[in-house]
C-alpha cells in the first residue's frame, strides 16, 4: 500500500495558527515569544531582499487571517514597553552623545572588547535579546519602510494613549533632549555662524526647553487635552525653526567653510531634533502617532545597537558632513567639466587642446630632467616639480586636463541622488547627467590626445634638426613604448595608481579650500599688521583674494604633481614595482619613443596594442577616479546605492535609445 508523503507545515504558519496566550504580567514569557517571532522573520543567508520582503508580507497576512496571533504579539510588545525603562532608548540610542570625537572613540574601542554592563530593566537589553545577530539590522532595512508602516499599523501599540507610563517616560526623556539641544546650541562653533536675526529673534535652541517645561507643568496638572494639543503644536513649530537655524548654519559652510567640532555638533543637534518630533507625537493628546517616524526610529535603534561599537560606523557618520562639505567645493567645480549644448562641447574640447598643449613642454621637460646626473631624491623632485608647475599652468590658464575632471565632476553627479532633499531623485535625469559626463571626458580626452601626440613628436624632430641629434636615443625610445604596453608592463595597474592619487589630490583640493573658507584666511590676510606694514592695501586685498580662490586648486595640483612625481623613485627606493601612468604623459611618451625608434622600425601590431594600451591607461585613470570620488560624495550625502537598483536598469535602456548622446551632444537640446 502506498502512502503520500506528508507535506512539510511551514513553521511560519504552524507558529501563528498555534500561538500561545502571553501576558503583560509575564514580561520574560512575552519576550521570549518575541524572540521565536523574530527568528521566523530572519531571513537565511542565501535569502535574497525580495525573499526576505516576500516572507515579511506573508506574516503580516497570516496576522491577518489569525486574530489571536496578532493579539499575542501585541501584548508581548505592550509587556516590554510597560515593564522596561524607555528613557535610554528614546534619549541615547542612535543618538551620539556629547562627548567629543576622541572620547566616543575611546569609548567605542573599549567596549568592542568589553561590552558595557546593561540594566536587565533597560529596554535595550531587551532589543539585544530580540535582535542578537549583529547583521540583523542589514535585512530589518532590507525591507520596505511601507512593509513596517503595514505591520505596526496593524499591531497598534497605543504608545500616544492608555499607557500612562509611556507617556511619562516619553514626557522625561522630551526633557532631556531639550535641555541637550538648549546647551549645544549656545556652543561657541553655533553661536559663530549663526545669522543675526536668529539671535535677535528668539534662539529656536532655547525657546524649545521653557516651552517642553511648560508641557511638563501642563500634564503634571491635569490640564486639558486642547490646553496640552495647542502648547504641543506650539512646540512642533518652534522645532521646525531650529531645524531651519541648522540648515542655515550648513548652508554658510558652503562659503564659510567647516570643522570636525561643527559637524559633530550640528550632527547631534539634528538627531536630537528628529527624536523629540517623535517624543511629541507621543505626549501631545492627540490619540495618533506618525508611524512613519516611530518606523525611522526602529530602524535607527536596531541599527545602533548592533552597531553601537563600531568604530567604523562613527567614522562614516562624524566625519560624513565634513566630506559633504568637501564634495560641495568639488562639485560646484565639476558643474564647469560637465556639458550641455554642442558650443559648450567643443568650447571644453577646445580647452582640453590648451591643456594638451602644456603638457607637451611637461613630457619634453621631464624627458630632458631624466638626463640629468641626480641623486634619486633630487630626481624625484624635480619631476614633481615639473609636474606640478604644469598642472598649474592648465589651471591658471583655465584649460583643462582630461584626467582632473572625475574627482570633480563625480561629486556633481552624486548631488543629484542627495538624500537631504524630501523628494525621490529623477533617476532618468541623473542618467541624462551621467551621459553628459560621458561625452565631456570623451571631449577632454579627444582634445588632449589631438594635441599631445603629433606636436610632441613635431618637437622631437624640431629638437633633432636643431641639435644634431634626437631627444630619445633608440634604445630609450624601445623602452618608453613598452612601458606603454599593456601586457609587456605593469602599465595598467600604474594607471590604477594614477587614479587614486588624482582622487586624492581632489580631496586634498576640496580640504584646502574648506579650511580656507571657515579659517576665514582672507580677512586675516588683509588684517594681517605685519603684512600690512609692506604691503599696500590694493595689493595686500588682491593677494588675500587669489588665495582665498585658488589656495585649494593649487594646494591639489602641487601634491598631485609630487605624488606623480615621487611614485617611480618611491619604487625605486623600496625595490618595489611602484609607479604611475597617466594617458596624457603615456601619449607623450610614446610619440617620443616613437621618434626615437623610427616608424620604419616597429612592428605595426606591436605599435596598434602600444596605442590601444595608452586608451586604457586614460579609461583606468578616469574609471578609479571616478569611482573612489563617487563613493565618498554618496557616503557622505548618506545615500545608499542599493536603494536604487533600478537606475542601472534605466541607463542602459538610455544608451540603447540614445547611444549618441554619450558621445556628442545634440544640436537640439529637449526636456524629457
Amino acid at each position: 500500500m502506498a502512502f503520500k508523503k506528508k507535506k512539510k507545515a511551514d513553521p511560519v504558519y504552524a507558529f501563528l495558527e498555534n500561538s500561545p496566550a502571553v501576558s503583560v504580567r509575564d514580561r520574560e514569557g512575552a519576550l521570549n515569544y518575541l524572540v521565536s517571532f523574530v527568528n521566523l522573520l530572519r531571513p537565511k543567508p542565501s535569502d535574497t531582499a525580495e525573499q526576505t520582503d516576500q516572507n515579511f508580507s506573508t506574516v503580516i497576512r497570516l496576522l491577518y487571517q489569525f486574530p489571536a496571533s496578532l493579539n499575542a504579539l501585541r501584548t508581548a510588545m505592550i509587556a516590554q514597553l510597560v515593564n522596561s525603562n524607555l528613557v535610554p532608548m528614546f534619549t541615547e540610542s542612535g543618538i551620539t552623545v556629547s562627548r567629543g570625537v576622541g572620547r566616543e572613540l575611546y569609548a567605542r574601542l573599549k567596549h568592542k572588547f568589553l561590552p558595557a554592563l546593561q540594566d536587565h530593566n533597560d529596554f535595550l537589553y531587551l532589543l539585544d535579546r530580540i535582535f542578537y545577530k549583529k547583521a540583523d539590522y542589514v535585512w530589518v532595512e532590507s525591507i520596505p519602510r511601507e512593509r513596517w508602516i503595514q505591520f505596526f499599523e496593524l499591531i497598534k501599540l497605543p504608545l500616544s494613549s492608555n499607557e500612562p507610563v509611556i507617556i511619562n517616560q516619553a514626557m522625561v526623556s522630551l526633557q532631556i533632549l531639550g535641555a541637550g539641544v538648549a546647551q549645544l546650541g549656545w556652543e561657541k562653533e553655533i553661536i559663530t555662524n549663526t545669522n543675526v536675526k536668529w539671535m535677535q529673534a528668539e534662539n529656536p535652541f532655547e525657546t524649545q526647553q521653557f516651552l517642553i517645561y511648560e508641557l511638563r507643568e501642563l500634564m503634571i496638572s491635569e490640564a486639558p487635552v486642547e490646553k496640552i494639543k495647542s502648547l504641543s503644536v506650539r512646540i512642533r513649530d518652534v522645532l521646525k525653526e531650529a531645524r531651519l537655524l541648522v540648515d542655515s548654519i550648513r548652508s554658510s559652510t558652503n562659503e564659510k567653510g567647516t570643522s570636525l567640532s561643527q559637524t559633530f555638533i550640528l550632527f547631534q543637534i539634528e538627531q536630537k531634533l528628529n527624536r523629540m518630533e517623535l517624543l511629541l507625537d507621543i505626549v501631545d493628546g492627540d490619540e495618533h502617532i506618525n508611524t512613519t517616524r516611530f518606523v525611522d526610529l526602529f530602524h535607527s535603534v536596531v541599527r545602533y545597537e548592533n552597531r553601537k561599537n563600531s568604530l567604523r560606523e562613527f567614522l562614516s557618520q562624524t566625519t560624513g558632513y565634513v566630506a559633504y562639505q568637501i564634495a560641495e567645493h568639488k562639485g560646484k567645480k565639476g558643474g564647469k567639466y560637465i556639458t550641455s549644448s554642442p558650443k559648450e562641447y567643443w568650447a571644453m574640447m577646445v580647452s582640453a587642446m590648451f591643456g594638451g598643449l602644456i603638457i607637451v613642454f611637461v613630457a619634453i621637460l621631464k624627458t630632458l630632467l631624466h638626463h640629468l646626473p641626480l641623486a634619486p631624491f633630487w630626481q624625484g623632485f624635480v619631476y614633481s616639480v615639473n609636474y606640478s608647475v604644469g598642472f598649474i599652468a592648465i589651471e591658471e590658464t583655465k584649460s583643462t586636463l582630461a584626467t582632473k575632471q572625475p574627482a570633480f565632476t563625480a561629486s556633481a553627479v552624486a548631488s543629484s541622488l542627495d538624500t537631504k532633499k524630501d523628494e525621490k531623485p529623477n533617476l532618468y535625469n541623473l542618467a541624462v547627467t551621467v551621459s553628459k559626463v560621458f561625452r565631456s571626458q570623451t571631449a577632454s580626452f579627444i582634445g588632449n590626445l589631438i594635441i599631445v601626440f603629433p606636436v610632441t613628436y613635431i618637437m622631437a624632430w624640431l629638437f633633432d634638426i636643431c641639435f644634431g641629434h634626437p631627444l630619445v636615443g633608440r634604445e630609450e625610445g624601445i623602452q618608453m613604448l613598452q612601458d606603454q604596453h599593456p601586457w609587456q608592463s605593469l602599465s595598467l595597474l600604474y594607471a590604477c595608481n594614477t587614479g587614486v592619487f588624482l582622487f586624492i589630490s581632489g580631496i586634498i583640493a576640496g580640504y584646502v579650500q574648506n579650511k580656507m573658507n571657515y579659517g576665514k584666511i582672507e580677512r586675516r590676510l588683509v588684517e594681517h599688521p605685519v603684512l600690512r606694514l609692506y604691503f599696500a592695501p590694493k595689493r595686500l586685498q588682491h593677494i588675500a583674494s587669489y588665495l582665498n580662490h585658488h589656495a585649494g586648486s593649487l594646494v591639489g595640483n602641487i601634491s598631485l604633481g609630487f605624488f606623480l612625481g615621487t611614485a617611480a623613485i618611491i619604487g625605486k627606493i623600496f625595490g618595489v614595482p611602484f609607479d604611475i601612468r597617466h594617458i596624457t604623459i603615456s601619449a607623450a611618451n610614446t610619440s617620443l619613443g616613437l621618434y626615437g625608434v623610427g616608424w620604419e622600425s616597429i612592428n605595426g601590431s606591436f605599435l596598434l596594442t602600444v596605442f590601444i594600451g595608452v586608451l586604457f591607461i586614460g579609461f583606468l585613470n578616469f574609471l578609479v577616479s571616478f569611482s573612489l570620488a563617487f563613493i565618498v560624495a554618496v557616503r557622505s550625502r548618506g545615500i545608499h546605492l542599493r536603494d536604487y537598483p533600478e537606475f542601472l536598469q534605466i541607463l542602459w535602456k538610455y544608451f540603447r535609445t540614445h547611444p549618441l548622446d554619450f558621445f556628442r551632444p545634440r544640436k537640439r537640446i529637449t526636456n524629457n
